[in-house]
């Protein structure tokens, strides 16, 4: 996750790195930061990855009264409070007249492209081909950068953006306190605007061009618009997201959309089939919502959040609620929320409850496949050398047949049903530790190993290649420590035995020749 998207362009890669550095600089006083404000950069919140959602909560506030209504106290700077200031004297502050306040927790941005460049009519057919019970709602918008043009908001907590540009543009102006060309106004504090007089030193619009004519609005929406996807490893198959779909999580978190072909995209963004799990609509989340509306989005609505990139979220649920504790603890207090008094998601929540054990493990594990990067054994989040050897690693199972509920699955990226010198090359190019190649035969270290090379320190460099096979202390030098390594482990030896220099799984006569044929030091 945080990768860009694969085949872009020499030219794309550029502006998607150009892009991440500006989304992770910090905007300063001078440059036109606040006078209110709740972070500094885009990344300060968006940082798990970079680029990806976040533990930020930000505050919101406004005043209900008897009959339902909502009111945003604009007057007052709602329905936003910000919770930084460039001095107390221009600080925001919750008015005496909100009787309602909510926390919002930092949505991710991952796959942002891919998810703009869902059609609009696809979104509207899946509303109507859901049941009227649970049927959610388009939230009809328009982008900041194109107004008067109708489109179907897809972004934010209450469908309320269109398009990356005014997510970014909005974002800059209400997080960051920073104006751009879209939004050329800051914010009042307390929405007061003689104060903002006061406050506000910067000219408006804030945002400048670089040398190349690119403004910080452009750069932070080419980086999300160019980010990747999050993996989901299987991609496909699981037996939970059969239970999945059995008991009406897919109705709200549809699996899978096919991107525009509109000739005018990217080809990396164009016709691509992304499974996000989300159907962008509004839902009745009942007592569980946030008690905020934002214009035509009621109180007790919010956009479905993707479930793409779930294993990594905490904390989960709009407000952040949900935090600690295991994914599965997570997971599960989460579904337990959808069952709030007069949400849509009342029957799904109880169906799950109704599951027998062995169902809600598998709905739960394929749940945890969102997010999961390909050879990550171990589930740390990285692919290592503990990846290749450890338990659950790519040798371990190598040559044995694979389903999707397997645990081996991570490993079988080409989804054949084993794992074989196939993913072996795939594996060597997502290896975190980079190129290895110490023969120079163009051919990676790792899948070397997976044919039959012997590594048997288990280092991930070719034993061919290293000058003291026999220095199993790693001293530099062959000797008497080594000797008592190899008499200490005789005989036959599981995965990982120091002594066993030649990678037989035996430590015998072989291994002691090869401590006495080394003896001395190293070379």
């Amino acid at each position: 996750m945080g990768d860009p998207l694969a085949g872009l362009t020499a030219s794309q890669s550029e502006r998607f790195d150009l892009g991440r550095i500006q989304y992770q600089r910090n905007i300063t006083e001078g440059e036109g930061l606040g006078p209110v404000f709740n972070q500094t950069s885009c990344a300060s919140c968006h940082n798990a990855p970079v680029g990806g959602p976040g533990a930020q909560q930000v505050t919101r506030f406004g005043r209900l009264d008897k009959k339902g209504g909502f009111d945003p106290l604009s007057e007052f700077g709602g329905s936003l409070l910000n919770a930084n200031a460039i001095s107390d004297e221009c600080a925001d502050e919750i008015p005496a007249a909100a009787n309602v306040t909510a926390l919002r927790v930092t949505p991710g941005a991952l796959g942002y492209g891919l998810l703009e460049a869902i059609p609009d009519d696809d979104l509207v057919a899946n509303a109507a081909a859901q049941d009227a019970s649970v049927r959610g709602v388009v939230r009809w918008t328009e982008a900041i950068e194109a107004p008067g043009v109708a489109r179907v908001g897809r972004f934010g907590w209450k469908a309320q953006l269109p398009t990356i540009m005014s997510f970014s543009a909005d974002a800059s102006n209400q997080e960051l306190g920073f104006t751009t060309r879209l939004l050329e106004n800051d914010n009042p504090p307390k929405g007061d605007h003689e104060l903002l007089a006061e406050c506000d030193a910067v000219p408006d619009p804030e945002d400048v061009a670089d040398d190349d004519g690119f403004e910080y609005l452009d750069r932070v929406t080419d980086f999300q618009r160019f980010l990747a996807a999050p993996p989901q490893i299987p991609p496909s198959g699981m037996s939970g997201e059969v239970v999945f779909e059995a008991i009406g999580c897919a109705v709200c978190h549809t699996s899978q959309f096919t991107t525009s072909n509109d000739e005018n995209l990217e080809a990396a963004l164009r016709n691509r089939v992304i499974r996000p799990y989300s159907d962008f609509l509004l839902h009745d989340m009942g007592a569980a919502a946030d008690g905020i509306a934002d214009g035509p989005a009621g109180v007790r609505e919010l956009r479905t959040p993707p479930l793409w990139g779930l294993r990594t979220r905490n904390p989960m649920w709009h407000d952040g609620r949900v935090l600690g504790g295991t994914f599965e603890d997570r997971v599960r207090e989460s579904i337990g929320l959808h069952g709030a008094a007069l949400s849509q998601g009342q029957a799904t929540s109880a169906a799950f409850d109704a599951l027998p054990p062995a169902d809600q493990a598998a709905l739960v594990a394929f749940l945890d496949s969102l997010g999961r990067a390909a050879f990550d054994g171990d589930g740390d989040g990285d692919v290592d050398l503990d990846d290749m050897y450890g338990d659950g690693g790519f040798l371990v199972c190598m040559g044995g047949g694979v389903d999707p509920d397997n645990g081996c699955a991570v490993h079988d990226v080409d989804a054949d049903g084993d794992v074989d010198l196939d993913d072996a090359a795939a594996m060597a190019l997502d290896y975190d530790g980079g190129w290895l190649d110490c023969d120079d035969d163009g051919v990676h270290d790792l899948e070397q190993i997976a044919g039959g090379e012997l590594d048997a320190d288990q280092n991930g460099v070719l034993d061919i290649c290293e000058s003291c096979p026999g220095d199993v202390d790693g001293s530099g030098d062959v000797g008497t420590d080594d000797l008592l390594i190899v008499l200490a482990e005789w005989g036959p030896c599981a995965s990982g035995c120091d002594g066993d220099v030649d990678g037989s799984g035996h430590v015998g006569v072989d291994d002691l020749l090869a401590i006495v044929g080394g003896w001395g030091p190293c070379t």
